[in-house]
Parts: C-alpha cells; structure tokens; sequence
C-alpha cells in the first residue's frame, strides 16, 4: 500500500515545490517592480525640490514673466500630488515643457547666464534628468519582467489566482524624454 502511494506523494511534492517557487518568482518580481517605481518617485520628488530654488534665481532677472513662473509652480504641484505611473507620466510631461519655457526665458538674461547659482542648478537638473531617464528605463524593465511572468504559461494559472493583473509602464511623450538644451550664446 506505501509502495503504491509513495510515487503520488513524490510527485504531489514536486508540485507543491514548483507552486511554492513560482509564487515567490511572481513575488519577487512584484517587490523589484515596486521597489524600481519607488526610485523613479525619489528622482522625481528631487528635481521637484530643485524647481522652487532655479525659479527664485531667475525670478530676480526676469521679474515681469510672471505666466511661466506659475505655469512652473503649477507642474511642480501636479507632479507632487499624482499617484501612480500613469498620472505621474503625465505630470511629469507636463513639468518638463514648463521646465523648457522657464529655461527659454533665461536665455534672454545673459547675467543670469552667467549666474553662479543659477548654473549649479541646472547642472543638478540635468544630472536629476539623467537619474530620471535611468530610474524609468529599470522601472518600466521590470515591469517587463512581471508582465512576462503573469502572461506566461504556467505562471499565467497562479498569476491569474491571486489576481495580478499587467502593471502599466511609466511612458513620457517622446519629445519630453529629452533633456531640455539651454543655449545662453546669442
């Protein structure tokens, strides 16, 4: 009687460890993809507090542009206040067309130019920019990876148990995913 049931106990056990495995496969593949969004919010979150200071220097050399200010300070807002990759995406694309306004106005000021606070911080902005553009590269890579895993068979069976769903990737407007260029030479 062992001797018959001992094979059904062996292979109910294999399944069991291959159930247990892809769990934590489609786990950590959760915790990776949260934890990848988690930088994407941190570089966000550090260009936005960049954003008040590079307003105030050029404020003191362009007093009367008062639109692209607020249009600045709006982005900022927006972005700080959104929840997710989607509305995070957008206000982000927001954000950095009103960055390329504020930086179109220096270029009319060649003292702020030459400003020294003002170009360290455009130096951190473009530094922010590139650990931006890096953090949504290993964000949305991720996601790729969970997708695979909650679309692909047998992973599909569990996934579609605990009831994953695909995430959304973390998408800019093609001509936002630059970094805006400033040319203070006339």
């Amino acid at each position: 009687m062992i001797n018959s049931l001992l094979p059904v106990l062996i292979i109910g056990g294999f399944i069991a460890l291959y159930l247990f495995y892809l769990y934590n496969d489609l786990m950590t593949a959760k915790v990776r993809m949260k934890e990848a969004w988690s930088q994407i919010d941190v570089q966000l979150k550090r260009r936005a507090d960049l954003i008040p200071n590079l307003i105030e220097t050029v404020k003191g050399y362009a007093k009367h542009e008062k639109t692209v200010f607020e249009n600045v300070t709006k982005a900022r807002a927006q972005l700080l206040s959104a929840t997710g990759p989607l509305e995070k995406a957008a206000a982000d694309n927001q954000l950095v067309g009103a960055l390329k306004s504020l930086f179109a106005v220096a270029e009319n000021y060649p003292k702020l130019a030459a400003n020294e606070n003002f170009l360290q911080l455009q130096k951190e902005l473009s530094d922010t920019e590139d650990k931006v553009s890096y953090a949504r590269q290993f964000y949305n890579t991720q996601v790729s990876l969970f997708n695979t895993k909650i679309v692909t068979f047998p992973s599909m069976i569990l996934a579609k148990q605990m009831g994953l769903s695909e995430e959304e990737f973390f998408k800019t407007d093609e001509d936002d995913s630059k970094i805006p260029k400033v040319s203070f030479h006339s």
